[in-house]
């Protein structure tokens, strides 16, 4: 017998596939809006001058629990596109695109950002090619891969994360012949270097290479062809995947043979706890291990955001839908707010806070680090100033279509 459908059974399907969109859309808002905020920590702490990790429980995982962020984001980035091609259903449109959106966060790195981190306009001896400037370029390079299939594309990420730490089994002799290479810096070893030699020439601060990251954003792009999975399948999918990378991990780490060049294993003793050091992987340049510790849970975690509810849920959502808008308020009111508290604190405002931040300043001068309570007493007020606007921004990409707003 046959069955004809009738335009209630069509709208039923409609409205199923809709909830079924939507859900998973905000899941990927809930994590993301999550490591934004987690983010913040980590940016509150540049300017409180306590280190980036240190011998107190505390002091070290106030570190590492900011170190999910680089990854989800860049991870979630590739996903983003995945979808947003989906919606194109055009690769030549999707590529025009990331190539586009790539240039503006370059653009925006190099400039709006640059001056937030420093509240500075010393061009001429300092420029930072951080986070956004590194996912720029990426963009700009996954537009190349959209031609390709999101699986094949995905398949080769995973083989560049997976791959890349084989550099630490090259002898440190030779690549001296290659490290100084302002190239080799901006691809893969980071660091700084000057532009035109000579020691009055800019000094540029690479945070962020493009290896491995390139291989993180690709990956990400091919994890979207999972999220298009029927609600049960992907959630099986993200847990398997992300608990697989985790117990990856943990196995790797043990052996200390491969996948992150510092090894844990072998320590003198006054070396950190061997939990530390265990945790204690290599960001910059990200090492196998680091993402493997950090994308493992981000993974996981998918299938619980998807379930998030109530105010916590929504104000992670309202994050989440407007990341570039966010990280591009955060920073300001981060400084300024370190500006507020120096001024409380000493009666002046530290000349300090206006150095090159975050890797070519000078050490805090003696008595301006704050308290580890301190910091996260700035990092909760700066959530909650965060909010209202990113909740306002988050209503007017809901009700306009503007192309300019598909950058921000």
């Amino acid at each position: 017998m046959r069955v004809t459908s009738t335009p209630a059974v069509i709208d039923a399907t409609r409205s199923v596939a809709s909830t079924k969109a939507a859900a998973r859309l905000v899941s990927l808002d809930v994590v993301r809006g999550a490591v934004m905020v987690l983010m913040a920590i980590d940016h509150v702490r540049v300017y409180s001058g306590l280190p980036a990790g240190g011998p107190t429980a505390g002091i070290f995982f106030t570190r590492w629990i900011t170190h999910f962020c680089a990854p989800a984001f860049v991870f979630l980035a590739g996903t983003a596109a995945f979808l947003h091609g989906r919606r194109l259903d055009d690769a030549g449109r999707l590529a025009r695109y990331l190539v586009t959106r790539g240039a503006v966060l370059v653009l925006l790195e190099l400039t709006v950002i640059r001056v937030a981190w420093t509240f500075n306009v010393d061009f001429a001896h300092y420029i930072l090619a951080g986070v956004i400037w590194m996912l720029g370029w990426c963009m700009i390079l996954l537009a190349a891969l959209v031609w390709f299939p999101a699986a094949a594309v995905g398949i080769a990420g995973v083989i560049v994360i997976a791959a890349h730490n084989v550099v630490d089994l090259v002898p440190p002799a030779r690549l001296q012949t290659l490290h100084p290479s302002w190239i080799w810096q901006l691809l893969y070893f980071g660091g700084v270097f000057q532009v035109g030699g000579g020691d009055d020439a800019p000094a540029v601060a690479v945070l962020y290479s493009i290896v491995p990251w390139i291989g993180v954003m690709a990956a990400g792009y091919g994890f979207g062809t999972i999220l298009t999975r029927e609600p049960a399948k992907r959630r099986r999918l993200c847990l398997m995947i992300g608990l697989s990378a985790i117990a990856l991990f943990v196995v790797l780490r043990g052996l200390d043979l491969y996948g992150d060049p510092r090894h844990w294993s072998t320590a003198p003793a006054s070396a950190p706890p061997a939990l530390f050091r265990f945790l204690n992987t290599t960001k910059y340049p990200a090492s196998l291990l680091f993402l493997l510790m950090t994308l493992g849970p981000v993974i996981a975690l998918l299938p619980l955001a998807e379930r998030a509810r109530g105010a916590a849920g929504g104000v992670l959502a309202t994050f989440g839908r407007v990341p570039m808008f966010y990280y591009l308020l955060h920073i300001p009111v981060i400084h300024a707010a370190a500006l507020v508290v120096s001024y409380a604190r000493e009666g002046r405002v530290n000349a300090w806070l206006f150095a090159n931040h975050p890797m070519m300043n000078p050490p805090p001068p003696p008595g301006y680090t704050w308290s580890l309570p301190l910091l996260y007493v700035v990092f909760v007020v700066v959530i909650a100033l965060l909010y209202f606007p990113c909740r306002w921004f988050a209503r007017v990409k809901s009700r306009r279509r503007d192309g300019w707003l598909a950058y921000i």
